[in-house]
Order: C-alpha cells, then structure tokens, then sequence
C-alpha cells in the first residue's frame, strides 16, 4: 500500500503525456539550481536549528550560563529555534518528495524517523511536565535531575536525528546489495524496486515477492 502510493507519487504524479515527460518528483530531483538551495537551506537551517537546542541544553545541565536564568535564554533564543525548525522540515518534506521510494527503504532514515519522534517527544515531556516546575528552580546553577535528563536525552536523540540524516545519502546498506537478513526486513527490500539480497547471493525481487 504504502510502495504502491510512493512509487505512484515519484514516478507518476505530475507526469506529462510525452514518452520523455518527467513526474513532480523527478523534476525536482533534476534541477541543479533548485535541488541544491533546497538542500543548502536544510542544512544551514538544521545547523541554526540545533546550535540553539545545544546553548539550551546546556545550561539545563548546569555547564553553561549558570548565572543566567533558564527562562533568559530560553526566551531569547526560542523564535530562533521554531523557525529554523519549521523551515527544516519544509526543507527536509522537500527533500523526501524528490527521492520517496530509496528513503523509504533506507535503514539510516526510518532510523532518523524514530529519533526524531523521540526527541519530539522529549519537548513535550519537558515542557509539559519539568517545565511547569520552572519557577522554583530557573536561577539555580545546576537545575533540578528532571530538567538535567531531559536535557541529555535531548542532546543524544538529536545527535543521533543529524548523525543518521548524514548517513543517508550513502549507500553503507542499500536494496539490492548483500547485507544481513535484519537489515534487509527493516528496508523492506523484498518490495523495493531494487530487491533483496542476503549475504549468501540470494537475490529476492518485488515481482518474485507477489508471486508467492
């Protein structure tokens, strides 16, 4: 289900009539100019993005800024943080369109998705409940152990959310290669246009897969 829609939105969506006409997706992935701002802005916005989240989270941990209070920084630096973070995921939503079928079954990206909703969870664990405490202990140079391990968690999740971005564009594990049976599950490499491969040299393809 979910193939069939991404393979319908690179390869057919916005796809002229010509034999040679070109989708939505495959115009994007092909133009130079635009291809390389798009990407340009991600990273210069995700740079912004997590410079801010780093001052944060460490003066949650006691290491930076202890005269200042939390709320100071947090308040001067926050409009930074939304809108670097909304143009990261403009950025990054563009990204996915032009390339959906190979990050679909690309391990080091399902494994950004899953730190990414984790530290998202993160915020809302931290500003939903170690915040609400805030005022007892915003001038503390050390802040409570709460905020202390939100801020950790904060800074491994996100680290880890860049690390694995960075990761993807390679092919260190790629459909159609041999690589371990686990890694080939996780890409889902049996429904991938490029099939599955173990490490023996067994090849297993999408149209082999719909057969059985």
């Amino acid at each position: 289900m979910i193939g069939a829609f991404l393979n319908w939105l690179e390869h057919t969506w916005g796809k002229g009539p010509t034999p040679d006409g070109q989708s939505f997706s495959e115009l994007l992935l092909g133009s130079l100019n635009f291809w390389s701002l798009l990407e340009g802005t991600h990273l210069l916005m995700l740079m912004l993005f997590a410079g801010t989240i780093l001052v944060v989270d460490l003066r949650l941990l006691g290491v930076t800024f202890r005269k200042t209070k939390v709320s100071a920084i947090s308040d001067a630096i926050l409009p930074l943080t939304i809108y670097s973070f909304v143009l990261v995921v403009i950025s990054g939503m563009g990204l996915l369109f032009a390339r959906p079928i190979t990050y679909y079954h690309t391990v080091w990206f399902l494994a950004k998705m899953v730190f990414l909703a984790l530290a998202l969870l993160n915020i809302m664990v931290f500003h939903g409940r170690v915040q609400a405490t805030q005022g007892t202990w915003d001038a503390d140079e050390v802040p409570p152990r709460a905020a202390r391990m939100s801020a950790a968690g904060s800074l491994i999740l996100w680290t880890l959310v860049i690390l694995c971005g960075r990761f993807t564009p390679y092919d260190v594990y790629q459909c159609g290669k041999p690589q371990p049976a686990f890694i080939n599950w996780v890409q889902q490499c049996k429904t991938s246009e490029k099939g599955e491969e173990n490490m023996a040299g067994q090849r297993f393809d999408a149209q082999m897969w719909r057969q059985q």
